[in-house]
């Protein structure tokens, strides 16, 4: 835990004094069709994440799906977020354990009826955390900056532009 929360507070201190730092590339991600509806997404360093689609709509069911993986992404980020900000405060976490739930209306996706967003409807983080040096109202607060400070939740509560570039051919 000291090790997490002295590198926070370097980071912190390095970024604070370059106030024209400013937004900076994130590392892509391609994805690429292997076989049916079973796609590898590629990062940097050799990372590689594979998802399918159900049998029901044509996939393999071999891999979890795409809206899975944001789901994942959403509660280890806010999980990340959680255990850095108690590492910084100093709270020793006996546990943490974030479950991200979500509502989807299948027939946007497939176009089985007018004005159904293919996206969730509704999301929900359910937090279970438990500290011996912090009471519950410590512990709230810590979820609730964390829950702020989030990258992914930010990402996902927040309308974000999304520019369309194709290339045919």
């Amino acid at each position: 835990m000291t090790e997490i929360r002295e590198s926070i507070l370097n980071v912190r201190s390095a970024l604070s004094s370059k106030p024209d730092a400013g937004p900076a590339p994130d590392r892509p991600a391609v994805a690429v069709m292997e076989d049916g509806l079973r796609c590898r997404a590629e990062g940097g360093d050799g990372w590689a994440v594979v998802t399918d689609m159900p049998p029901p709509v044509g996939g393999g069911g071999a891999a979890p799906t795409p809206g899975w993986l944001i789901r994942a992404a959403l509660a280890s980020c806010a999980a990340t977020t959680i255990a850095m900000r108690a590492a910084e405060l100093e709270i020793p976490l006996s546990q943490l354990e974030v479950t991200a739930e979500s509502e989807t209306d299948m027939r946007g996706l497939l176009g089985a009826g007018d004005d159904i967003d293919p996206g969730p409807a509704r999301a929900l983080l359910r937090v279970r955390l438990a500290a011996d040096a912090a009471d519950e109202r410590q512990l709230r607060e810590l979820v609730e900056w964390a829950d702020s400070h989030s990258p992914v939740g930010d990402g996902v509560r927040r309308a974000i532009p999304v520019e369309l570039e194709i290339t045919t051919g």
